[in-house]
């Protein structure tokens, strides 16, 4: 199976199916939970079927795939999601309603979702990135053992914004030091912030 579910003690992070739609428009029209997001906010239940099934379908036909809703055990809906892409930066990205911050939600199925990746053996390192001003996203990060790397700027799309971002990674294999170079590279502005 390539995307298996997980648990946590709260936690139940699964594949997005089809009857999860009105959960995902709830995601994804979120406009606090989708400011430093690179997409807008839905409008309507239409394009989060759409989102449906150009990212998570087409994600769920891979060998390889981590791409969970994360759901309450509680009612098993979704209310937020984590993904590891499979490309040559393997980012890690997350989102989460912000009706269900502040509670260590993204952090609890981040930590399940890194111990999954790591088992399975199949990739050695994952990336992530945040907006200098969601200084949040950067403490996740910290939390589940990402370590800070370098900030590069990036004129981001579709929103057309400047923005700068923190990369952080993880090497499974605590001997290997190496660094994802692409966003380095990829920007004429980078640098490397002394008090993170």
């Amino acid at each position: 199976m390539n995307t298996p579910t997980l648990q946590t003690e709260r936690l139940i992070l699964r594949k997005f199916t089809e009857k999860d739609i009105e959960a995902l428009y709830l995601i994804l029209a979120d406009k606090d939970a989708n400011t430093f997001l690179p997409w807008f906010p839905v409008k309507s239940v239409g394009e989060a079927r759409l989102f449906f099934e150009t990212r998570y379908v087409a994600e769920y036909k891979k060998p390889q795939a981590y791409a969970y809703a994360i759901c309450l055990k509680e009612d098993n809906d979704p209310i937020g999601y984590i993904k590891v892409d499979m490309d040559e930066g393997h980012d890690f990205g997350y989102g989460l309603r912000k009706a269900f911050w502040h509670r260590g939600i993204t952090a609890e199925a981040a930590k399940a979702v890194i111990e999954q990746v790591k088992k399975d053996g199949v990739i050695a390192y994952i990336t992530a990135t945040h907006d200098v001003n969601n200084p949040r996203s950067g403490n996740v990060m910290k939390q589940v053992g990402m370590r800070y790397q370098y900030s590069y700027e990036e004129q981001w799309q579709p929103k057309d914004i400047l923005v700068t971002f923190r990369m952080y990674q993880l090497n499974f294999d605590e001997r290997d030091k190496s660094i994802f170079q692409k966003y380095w590279e990829n920007s004429t502005v980078h640098f490397i912030e002394t008090d993170i």
